[in-house]
């Protein structure tokens, strides 16, 4: 199963990121993107591709102790960027950043620790992805119209493994659909 640690923002963050998006759908070329849904909005921690199903329950026990050793920390969504010459637009996070880098790290060693293979370790940019592009895309306006974006803040008091489930229809535009499969509380057990 294709598996990803994240931080999942709570509903009424999410709400506040669609109508942002729906200002960036009204500017120039933004139909030549694939926009990501509702359900795909997360601050991903560490991905994992494809982990074999024996490994789920050691890696999910290794994100629980990473989740207790990590304290809940304020975050929100705020400016945006972009990778790839514009083939992935995203919004960023303002608040606690050194500690959601350091509940990325830990999830990111509990995939190795687990057995996952994971790729070349690289820093981490905490980003929401918002749309895509298969070719190169110019995202300026688009990221000079999420700089003046902030959102709400939020305690994020917990880690969630995600199962992302890829398009196999084949049908333009359809969505992965993601899974929770489970939910780590962070901090210590009270």
């Amino acid at each position: 199963m294709r598996l990803f640690a994240a931080v999942l923002p709570p509903e009424d963050v999410v709400v506040e990121v669609g109508v942002e998006v729906e200002r960036l759908r009204a500017l120039s070329g933004a139909g030549r993107l694939r926009w990501t849904g509702r359900a795909g909005w997360h601050f991903t921690l560490a991905f994992y591709g494809e982990v074999d199903e024996g490994l789920v329950p050691e890696l999910s026990e290794r994100l629980a102790r990473a989740a207790r050793r990590t304290e809940p920390f304020p975050l929100a969504v705020r400016g945006g960027g972009q990778f790839g010459h514009g083939r992935a637009l995203w919004a960023g996070a303002d608040g606690d950043l050194r500690t959601l880098r350091l509940l990325a790290d830990r999830a990111e060693a509990a995939g190795r620790k687990a057995g996952v293979a994971m790729a070349d370790h690289r820093r981490y940019t905490p980003h929401l992805t918002v749309a895509r592009s298969r070719e190169p895309f110019d995202t300026a306006e688009y990221v000079a119209a999420l700089d003046g974006f902030t959102g709400s803040p939020w305690q994020v008091t917990d880690l969630a493994l995600v199962r992302s489930n890829l398009p196999a229809s084949g049908v333009p535009g359809e969505q992965p659909r993601y899974e929770t499969v489970a939910r780590h509380p962070l901090g210590p057990a009270r």
